[in-house]
């Protein structure tokens, strides 16, 4: 991907960069992104400084290869929670809570924990409330599990098996091996689900909010408590979910004529 005649100034080349490196599943060299974005080698080093030193990318441990960098991660999740936070989405949110007639919340995956940015409670709070600003583990969460299964098998095994995994009740996965299996499940699922494995009592479901090209944007979940709704009973959400998340993906790529 070369940049064209009217992509040649020094922030467009910077934002080509940081696109390059983050729609990338292995770490890169200075060369790499020199060739694919046709930039001279020492453009390339010049910038690739300047965006290290700000956080935006970042050297992979040990190597000289290039990974999107700690401060873009938080930007991005900034970003993404932001975009979710407008009446037109959040109406498309409060819809679907009334329609199952349960608290609905949307999360996003910020620095290997769960980041919940917005959410609908349409009954008396009982159980677990995933308000914004409410984080939780990827392994013990319905958004959680739909974020690794969609990882390449190297990687969702390299972040499982990195992961100290606390048991916050009787029926939390802890077993990478497990959890790997049940990874596995959901990725030819389409969606997840978590059988009071972080807060016990309460039963949760989850559907991905997917942009035009496939890459997860941010997950669409409900959580209820396991006294009214069984866990095998959680089936019954996933279609009104996904109906939801469909018009959440169309919305991302609208212009908002509001500013909730």
């Amino acid at each position: 991907m070369s940049l064209n005649a009217n992509q040649d100034g020094p922030l467009d080349r910077a934002f080509a960069i940081l696109d390059f490196v983050a729609g990338q599943l292995k770490a890169v060299t200075a060369a790499d992104i020199a060739k694919n974005l046709d930039l001279p080698l020492p453009t390339a080093h010049r910038l690739i400084g300047n965006l290290e030193s700000r956080g935006l990318i970042q050297r992979a441990a040990g190597t000289k290869r290039y990974v999107v960098g700690n401060a873009l991660v938080v930007l991005a999740g900034k970003t993404i929670g932001s975009a979710f936070r407008t009446a037109r989405r959040h109406a498309v949110l409060q819809n679907v809570a009334a329609e199952i007639g349960e608290q609905c919340e949307i999360g996003i995956v910020r620095n290997n924990v769960v980041a919940y940015v917005d959410s609908v409670r349409v009954t008396a709070p009982q159980g677990l409330q995933f308000d914004p600003g409410h984080s939780a583990p990827l392994y013990c969460t319905s958004t959680g599990k739909i974020y690794m299964s969609m990882l390449p098998a190297k990687a969702r095994e390299k972040l499982v098996r990195s992961f100290q995994m606390e048991k916050h009740t009787d029926r939390t996965i802890t077993d990478p091996d497990t959890l790997l299996c049940v990874l596995e499940q959901t990725r030819s699922a389409g969606w997840a689900r978590t059988n009071e494995e972080y807060v016990k009592g309460v039963v949760g479901c989850a559907v991905p909010i997917l942009a035009p090209d496939g890459t997860l944007i941010a997950c669409l979940g409900v959580s209820v408590p396991a006294a009214r709704v069984t866990y095998e009973e959680l089936q019954r959400f996933r279609e009104p979910l996904m109906n939801a998340a469909i018009l959440l993906s169309e919305t991302i790529l609208q212009a908002d004529s509001d500013f909730a």
